[in-house]
């Protein structure tokens, strides 16, 4: 394929400049570090978000929170939807021909005093009432 001819442009690659190397160099004695301090000690690193001693953006920003991927169910309370009881089979269709639903709505919820005797007329696994663990 010819990867192997290529070369950068002839003069765009520079020798590393050696700094420390004597008075001769240019860049002896300090080797361009300045006069003291601590950026002219070996061993110096700022810190990551280092604002010399000001507070740090990250800290004086407010923490945010994640958001669960986990989607909570639609919940419906029993007792203030009385035709609820009347239906002979609870499934999702079924909720949402007696309540306005919005099409989004996957997982519901029935809550309230005498949601556990509907257990029996269930008949949808995205339909949940309250004391099952699910």
């Amino acid at each position: 394929m010819g990867l192997e001819n290529l070369k950068p442009a002839s003069g765009s690659v520079h020798s590393k400049k050696r700094v420390g190397r004597g008075q001769g160099s240019g860049m002896g004695k300090t080797a361009s570090r300045g006069n003291k301090g601590q950026k002219a000690r070996s061993g110096y690193k700022i810190k990551r978000g280092f604002e010399g001693g000001q507070q740090p953006i990250q800290r004086r920003l407010p923490k945010v929170g994640f958001t669960s991927k986990v989607k909570k169910p639609y919940v419906i309370n029993i007792n203030r939807l009385p035709k609820l009881k009347e239906l002979d089979e609870i499934t999702i269709e079924s909720i949402k021909s007696i309540h306005k639903i919005s099409k989004k709505v996957t997982k519901i919820k029935l809550i309230g005093s005498g949601a556990k005797e509907l257990a029996s007329k269930i008949k949808d696994d995205n339909v949940i009432y309250s004391g099952m663990n699910r």
